[in-house]
């Protein structure tokens, strides 16, 4: 019988009381320090010591490599070239070893280990070689590095089997996870990660409320250790409580799912959802934000005077619109457009309502229409077909109000259309320039197709996904099928 009803996997975890393995180090020493250190920044914290403790242990596994080879090596003390080359291709395997996700390296076998920093060294030895051939004089020093990495790849088990170790006696080695699966299987489990620690799982058999796990400093990883039967339907729950929900794969010694290791790369599980967007990718997006908006706004502020100058010829009045967006947490923007309507817009519309039932229902499918009454002759067009008009909001993603990519910061009427949980959802993102809606259906897309279209981008989000869309804008607005 499988334990994940829907209601199943809540009233599982609200019930039983928590057993808490090995507290977060951090809440406590925060505790006893009288500091307030955020839960987020908490949680990472013991990652980050034991990540730079196993990369020390790494730098001297390649100092122990070279101490070993000098008496190989003549005039090696002198060999500026052959020291350098030696730190190079120690970095270029640390380098390796991380983009493999071995600092620190949860929740992997230790055979997966082994093959994944074997493959790293091999992939350095092949690149030093190819160095080797192109390089004059090179193929000297081709043997003394492959030498060298070898050495270092065979110490490097007892360094890294010293710094887990340290790591685990100062307490900072491992996540907290709770357990979630039939209740005979719970205790087997606990007792398998607590006795194999190296994978990096604190085991806890449930928490008393999952609403409060992630702010309290809790368990921040789900283990499903069941049947996938009903938990597609509580991801999105599950996805919000934890950092990551995580589907078992069998043990050596327990059959739990009949997902195997081999299927997964080695791990304990398959990622079914990894939540917490990092504070360091939002870094990244702003700085990029800032490094194409300022220049942008340089070149392009020209053009915007142009355009700011036809439509004051068309009709004397403000040619800047200013109109208060909801952005980020709620927070209203006022976002910068040039002005593309009639001064008197909004009377021009109800005019058309009100003879047109038509257009009133068209209205209400797309909040456009195809034949705008409001709209200025030529340069209102022109700038709304080419997306010209929305160039000033430059202005807000300088600000920091919005970003390049994201869900358009929609007027309050468009936002009333959508469910309350929807707008919630849209607000834990900064509001964008352009958006997967854009490329994908512009102006054709109705309410229902916009709302999934700004859930997928939100669930999916990334730097890839952003660059793919900020690319993907610019054949969609010379295209001019619709506007932004």
């Amino acid at each position: 019988m499988s334990l994940f009803a829907p209601s199943a996997i809540t009233s599982d975890l609200r019930k039983a009381a928590p057993f808490v393995a090995n507290p977060t180090p951090t809440v406590e020493f925060s505790k006893r320090a009288g500091l307030k250190i955020p839960a987020p920044l908490g949680r990472r914290l013991p990652r980050l010591a034991t990540s730079s403790f196993l990369i020390a242990g790494d730098i001297a596994s390649y100092l122990i490599a070279y101490i070993l080879l000098l008496p190989f090596l003549s005039n090696a003390s002198e060999n500026m070239v052959l020291e350098r080359a030696f730190a190079v291709a120690a970095l270029a395997a640390i380098l390796l070893y991380a983009s493999n996700g071995l600092y620190p390296g949860y929740r992997l076998h230790d055979h997966e280990h082994l093959r994944r920093r074997t493959t790293a060294s091999f992939k350095v030895a092949v690149i030093a070689a190819l160095a080797a051939i192109l390089l004059p004089e090179g193929l000297g020093l081709l043997l003394p590095t492959i030498g060298f990495l070898g050495l270092g790849l065979a110490v490097q088990p007892l360094m890294r089997w010293t710094a887990r170790g340290l790591s685990w006696r100062l307490g900072i080695w491992g996540e907290r996870a709770v357990i979630i699966g039939a209740r005979n299987r719970i205790p087997a489990l606990t007792a398998y990660f607590s006795e194999h620690w190296r994978y990096g799982i604190l085991p806890e058999s449930s928490s008393p409320d999952t609403s409060e796990v992630l702010p309290d400093g809790g368990p921040s990883i789900a283990l499903i250790a069941d049947d996938t039967g009903s938990i597609i339907g509580e991801l999105a729950t599950m996805r919000r409580q934890f950092a990551e929900v995580i589907l078992l794969s069998d043990t050596p010694n327990l059959k739990i799912t009949g997902l195997r290791p081999a299927d997964v790369g080695g791990e304990i599980g398959i990622r079914l959802a990894i939540g917490g967007r990092s504070a360091g990718w939002n870094l990244v997006r702003r700085v990029l934000d800032l490094a194409i908006a300022i220049p942008a706004t340089l070149v392009l502020m020209p053009c915007v005077l142009v355009a700011a100058a036809a439509i004051y010829a068309i009709d004397p009045g403000p040619v800047f619109f200013r109109h208060a967006r909801e952005g980020l947490s709620g927070k209203p923007v006022r976002v910068l457009k040039l002005r593309t309507m009639y001064r008197d817009a909004e009377q021009r519309l109800e005019a058309l309502f009100r003879d047109n039932p038509a257009a009133q229902a068209e209205w209400s499918s797309h909040f456009k229409l195809r034949e705008d009454p409001r709209i200025l002759p030529v340069i209102g067009h022109v700038l709304r077909s080419s997306s010209f008009d929305e160039l000033p909001q430059l202005v807000n993603i300088i600000a920091g109000e919005m970003s390049f990519v994201g869900p358009r910061p929609f007027p309050e009427y468009h936002l009333s259309a959508m469910d309350g949980e929807f707008r919630d959802k849209r607000r834990s993102v900064t509001p964008g320039l352009t958006g997967l809606w854009q490329i994908s259906e512009r102006s054709n897309a109705d309410i229902k197709l916009q709302q999934q279209l700004d859930e997928f981008y939100i669930d999916n989000r990334s730097l890839w996904f952003d660059w793919h869309i900020l690319l993907s804008t610019i054949p969609a607005v010379l295209k001019g099928k619709g506007a932004c």
